[in-house]
């Protein structure tokens, strides 16, 4: 089976949604700096773009996180594979993910990330699949609401293929 991919939002949308966030961030975190946080590997390609818009003083670091349950089904329960190099507490911490579906390995980062007492604690999502919730998670700043497809680009992957696309597309089966 083959697959291609549909264009979702392009690249012209992307970035103009990015500078808004930037923007918006800017104006939240004034007379701040802002810890941004990456959930690898997908959320990489947002945040150095996102990063790159908020004129406030930025840091970066970076978890790698998985979660397990059986088969396909996440169970929520997160496992550390790599964690941050620096402490968060007393910092303001903006996560940056590149999309919240079910809630559930994000509710349990949040509250893990919580536990390390930063002076705040935000999400930044570049997509959102609200009708895949199944764990309330508080979204401060969303790119894009989409439908329930199955979407690649920008961070997102098929099978690891697929992430260096710079829109957001939607992966098809061919028959």
């Amino acid at each position: 089976m083959s697959e291609h991919i549909r264009v979702l939002l392009s690249e012209e949308e992307v970035d103009r949604r990015i500078q808004e966030i930037g923007e918006q961030i800017s104006r939240d975190y004034a007379g701040k700096s802002v810890h941004l946080v990456c959930v690898l590997k997908g959320g990489s390609f947002f945040m150095c773009e996102l990063a790159k818009r908020i004129t406030v003083p930025v840091s970066l670091d970076f978890m790698s996180v998985s979660s397990y349950g059986s088969g396909t089904k996440s169970s929520g329960v997160v496992k550390i594979v790599k964690d941050l190099d620096e402490p968060l507490q007393g910092k303001d911490v903006l996560v940056v993910e590149d999309i919240v579906d079910s809630g559930r390995t994000l509710s349990y980062l949040m509250e893990m990330l919580r536990d390390r007492k930063p002076a705040s604690l935000h999400l930044c999502t570049l997509l959102d699949k609200p009708e895949r919730r199944v764990v309330e998670v508080n979204v401060d700043y969303t790119g894009f609401r989409i439908p329930d497809e199955f979407v690649v680009g920008y961070g997102l992957d098929y099978d690891q293929k697929y992430r260096n696309l710079p829109y957001i597309g939607i992966v098809e089966f061919d028959k």
